[in-house]
């Protein structure tokens, strides 16, 4: 049926177009092209991987400063400043929390050129942390600055941006100290002058007006899509209408930021598999970050030589980037029905970890250590797009930064209560070799009770005479249900991860199909 020509004509009364958006269009794309290009150069810090031999030859502080009185402060700061951060980035609107973030970069550099005493390495993890925290502010921001149908592209964009500045970061530094033989002190000064231009990139940043919890715009028209928080809240336009005190009540209630992420946490702990993969990223990405923060003191201590053209740090992290990059691709390729494997895949995959670090607590080759690191990272990245894909596969973007949020917050409340048990002068102590037994044993433990958990589901399954491929059938119609009532409000693709900026999100969120063993 063809519309009449009067028709046609109150449409396109009551829809004019704007010109704004017009040029929306044009724009979009020069400023995410600023937006990856600040990406990149932020990652762009030559001496990161150098910074423990040069603690311990140029500066003269011991392994065990380093190890038991500094590197827990890491730890204590970043469970300190999570929230306080993540609860700035959406109320300031992200760019302020940018231009923090690199301004305790440069704080941190400066420190670790001119401070002499624990105290002020000490001060110099507590700035760290608050770069970490901050990583939220560059991968939410980014969706900001565009529409719904653009995010798809966004996270490619963002993601090939970071990985290609540690990438070349690392390769870099290697390059300069192997090859350009500069020390330690220069090239730390050279990351200086790039964390310097990374800051003035920020100040020409381009402040949204709008952001995901405190800071949303009213709709102004029926196209724009509503929010899960939104339909979440009690009644609707209908009743809202009834009168004014119901108005405010409601509003005020909906509105309220504690009451909203209480309300969705709740609807999101009744979902099987978001439960698993949420328990996964908690303990294994605890455990994780534990052999990321100390494995350049394990590597000196393995090699403890004062050449430092023979140090291959940047190298050994460069690969590990590449390989990470490559398992977290591959990964969104893996066609299996996760609602069946997922646990037996985990406990697989955590074994793994567990021999790899193992080793590498056993080795006295630092070649075997180097291998060991970049074969540890690329195996637990590849479980990060998977993660990240059951978690958000049917959640809009509010409930993905909420769930990602919480998740990110019990892992470091679980790796801070590991690290004054393990680490701090204060618990046990312990040198980095038995550290890393420790941590083997963790990740053996954590294989276990994955194997027992999906043992203990299918003996279950059999026991009450259902087969666990209906049970997948099953769990896939419940999150079809819930996929029925958000289908008008699936983001392209969730925020990135506060802490996996660079991996966070691999083809696998690319496309939802509506084949059972790839929705479930």
């Amino acid at each position: 049926m063809v519309p009449s020509n009067s028709v046609v004509a109150v449409a396109k009364q009551e829809h004019p177009l704007d010109p704004g958006k017009g040029r929306e269009l044009k724009s979009w794309r020069g400023l995410v092209f600023y937006l990856c290009f600040y990406g990149f150069m932020a990652q762009m810090r030559p001496g990161e991987s150098f910074i423990t031999p040069y603690l311990l030859g140029d500066k003269n502080f011991t392994k065990e400063q380093v190890t038991n009185e500094v590197m827990p402060v890491l730890s204590y700061s970043y469970l300190v400043v999570l929230v306080p951060v993540f609860l700035l980035t959406d109320y300031l609107c992200y760019k302020p929390v940018l231009v923090l973030q690199s301004l305790s970069y440069m704080s941190l550099w400066l420190l670790l050129l001119f401070g002499h005493t624990v105290l002020h390495l000490q001060f110099m993890e507590f700035f760290y942390s608050v770069t970490m925290a901050a990583r939220i502010a560059y991968s939410s921001y980014i969706f900001s600055l565009v529409r719904p149908a653009r995010y798809q592209r966004m996270v490619g964009y963002s993601r090939a941006a970071i990985l290609l500045g540690v990438f070349t970061s690392s390769v870099l530094g290697q390059v300069l100290v192997s090859v350009g033989r500069i020390s330690f002190t220069t090239l730390n000064y050279i990351s200086l002058g790039f964390l310097t231009f990374s800051l003035l990139l920020t100040l020409f940043l381009k402040r949204p007006k709008r952001s995901l919890f405190f800071n949303r715009s009213t709709p102004t028209d029926h196209a724009t899509v509503p929010s899960e928080l939104d339909h979440m809240a009690p009644g609707g336009p209908n009743k809202l209408a009834g009168g004014k005190l119901g108005l405010t009540l409601l509003a005020a209630s909906r509105n309220s930021v504690p009451v909203r992420m209480l309300r969705e946490l709740g609807a999101n702990l009744r979902l099987p598999q978001l439960r698993l993969w949420s328990l996964w990223w908690v303990f294994n990405s605890a455990g994780y970050y534990l052999i990321v923060y100390y494995v350049h003191i394990l590597w000196n201590v393995v090699d403890a030589t004062r050449d430092s053209s023979v140090v291959y740090n940047g190298g050994a992290d460069a690969a590990s980037t590449l390989l990470g990059a490559i398992t977290s691709f591959a990964a969104g390729f893996v066609k299996i029905r996760w609602a069946l494997w997922s646990k037996l895949v985990i406990a697989g995959v955590t074994i793994i970890q567990a021999g790899l670090v193992f080793l590498m607590y056993s080795t006295s080759s630092i070649w075997v250590c180097y291998t060991t690191f970049v074969l540890f990272r690329g195996v637990y990245q590849f479980l990060v797009p998977i993660a990240t894909f059951q978690i958000a596969s049917s959640l809009s973007k509010e409930l993905c930064a909420l769930v990602f949020g919480i998740n990110t917050f019990f892992a470091t409340v679980l790796k801070t209560i590991i690290t004054i048990i393990v680490s701090d002068k204060r618990g046990l102590g312990l040198p980095v070799r038995s550290q890393f037994l420790v941590y083997s044993g963790y990740f053996l433990l954590l294989s276990m009770v994955y194997f027992s958990g999906a043992v203990l589901v299918h003996l279950q399954d059999c026991r009450q005479g259902r087969h666990p491929l209906e049970q997948e059938m099953k769990t896939t119609q419940v999150l079809g249900v819930q996929d029925s009532g958000l289908s008008s409000l699936q983001p392209a693709a969730p925020p990135l991860p506060p802490e996996e900026t660079v991996w966070a999100l691999g083809p696998a969120t690319h496309k939802q199909s509506s084949l059972p063993e790839e929705r479930a």
